[in-house]
């Protein structure tokens, strides 16, 4: 599972998921994306059964790339325990995504074999998303057809 490896504080607060993604909203890397259209807590397990779920069906060909990464820790207070006494420990690891976010890229396939992985690793997350290809000119993200 994805985790950092070192962190200053072991305990974080919650926050809120306001507004649209600042950054990580393009293609980059790939060919083809997946877009968060909502905002949600991605657990790191979600993230590696999405990423599994797209290697298993694009086989041997393509590759992804991961654009999201959990470095939020989830506390919780261990079951029938009372009222108080501090804050949980650190159960998981969760990366915060917001609506326009890039999820996962893919290049090196087909656009129809592309699409069928995005759709099988968007079953997998927490949030709507959409598929998006990179632009010829440019290499902004441009709006497909697909909706997960």
């Amino acid at each position: 599972m994805l985790m950092p490896k070192k962190v200053k504080y072991r305990r974080q607060q919650r926050g809120r998921m306001k507004g649209r993604a600042k950054g990580g909203t393009t293609i980059e890397y790939g060919e083809y994306g997946l877009q968060s259209l909502g905002a949600a807590w991605i657990t790191s397990q979600q993230i590696e059964a999405a990423r599994i779920a797209m290697t298993r069906y694009i086989k041997r060909g393509g590759k992804v790339w991961i654009r999201i990464f959990p470095d939020k820790p989830v506390t919780e207070k261990p079951a029938e325990t009372r009222m108080g006494k501090g804050k949980g420990s650190p159960e998981y690891w969760v990366a915060v995504v917001k609506p326009g976010r890039v999820l996962f890229e893919l290049a090196g396939v087909e656009e129809s074999i592309a699409k069928e992985a995005m759709r099988l690793a968007s079953n997998k997350l927490p949030v709507r998303t959409k598929f998006i290809k990179r632009e010829e000119i440019g290499g902004d993200a441009n709006e497909g057809e697909g909706n997960s």
